[in-house]
C-alpha cells in the first residue's frame, strides 16, 4: 500500500477513536458513562404538539395544519381585490366624488 493511500484512509478515522489506548482507558469509560447518562435523561417518543400563538400562528395552524384547505387562496384573491379597489379609489375615484368625468 502506498503512502498516499494509507494517509487517505487514516484521515477518515479520528485518532482518539482509532487508538487502542482510547478504547479501553478508564478515563474514557467515565466519559462514556456521562454521555450515556445524558442521553438517558432525554425525553422519548414524539414531541408534544405546540399550541399556536399569535395571529399568523393561529391562521397557519387553522388552514395549513392537519387539514389543509384552499381558503388561503381565496383570502389572497380577496385581499388583492380590496387592495386594487383602494388603489383605484385613491388615484382615480376620489377626484370624481362630486363631479362627473
Amino acid at each position: 500500500m502506498s503512502f498516499l493511500v494509507r494517509r487517505g484512509l487514516s484521515t477518515l478515522i479520528p485518532p482518539k477513536v482509532a487508538s487502542p489506548s482510547g478504547i479501553g482507558a478508564a478515563q474514557d469509560a467515565a466519559r462514556m458513562q456521562r454521555v450515556v447518562s445524558f442521553y438517558e435523561k432525554l425525553p422519548r417518543g414524539a414531541a408534544p404538539d405546540v399550541k399556536a400563538s399569535g395571529l399568523l400562528g393561529r391562521y397557519q395552524a387553522r388552514y395549513f395544519g392537519k387539514n389543509p384547505s384552499a381558503a388561503p387562496i381565496v383570502h389572497a384573491i380577496g385581499f388583492l381585490l380590496v387592495l386594487g379597489y383602494i388603489n383605484n379609489y385613491y388615484f382615480h375615484l376620489r377626484h370624481h366624488k362630486n363631479n362627473a368625468h
